[in-house]
């Protein structure tokens, strides 16, 4: 069920029914107010932007929620190709391609050759050390002195 509400004249809270007084102005214009404090401010003749607890200072104090609470979107920058004097898009382009062509068959190369290179070396290593046998001989366990325990130091 909906109930018809009004608007107070000085402060736009909602008025129920059987609450608020109406006030006729000198000029006949009627107003409706919710209460004795805003009759009473009114007859004083305040501001209602002045007082805080009003809907016209919360406005123009931007203290009303935003229905549009969306975030701002942002524009993302993105690169575009301009001809340079004497030289086309086209041309551009291709010469582009065929360096990162040139960049990435020299990287492959070189990351072969060096894979190449460790996997030799890895092998010369194991073998070296299969020659010559176990290395080091027998473990010989740490020094650890066996003086007070951790608890009984005071």
């Amino acid at each position: 069920m909906v109930i018809k509400t009004d608007r107070c004249a000085f402060s736009e809270i909602p008025i129920y029914p059987g609450h608020g007084v109406r006030f006729i102005r000198r000029d006949g214009q009627p107003l409706n107010l919710l209460s004795s404090k805003i009759k009473s401010m009114l007859n004083q003749r305040k501001k209602p932007a002045k007082l805080t607890w009003t809907q016209a200072w919360r406005r123009q104090n931007k203290k009303l929620l935003s229905e549009n609470n969306t975030r701002k979107r942002t524009r993302k920058t993105t690169k575009f190709a301009r001809a340079i004097v004497g030289v086309s898009i086209e041309e551009i382009r291709s010469k582009r391609q065929a360096s990162k062509k040139v960049a990435s068959n020299s990287a492959t190369a070189a990351a072969l050759k060096e894979a190449k290179g460790k996997s030799s070396r890895k092998a010369r290593r194991i073998a070296q050390q299969q020659a010559q046998g176990p290395a080091g001989g027998a473990k010989v366990g740490k020094n650890v002195s066996r003086g007070a325990t951790r608890g009984s130091q005071r």
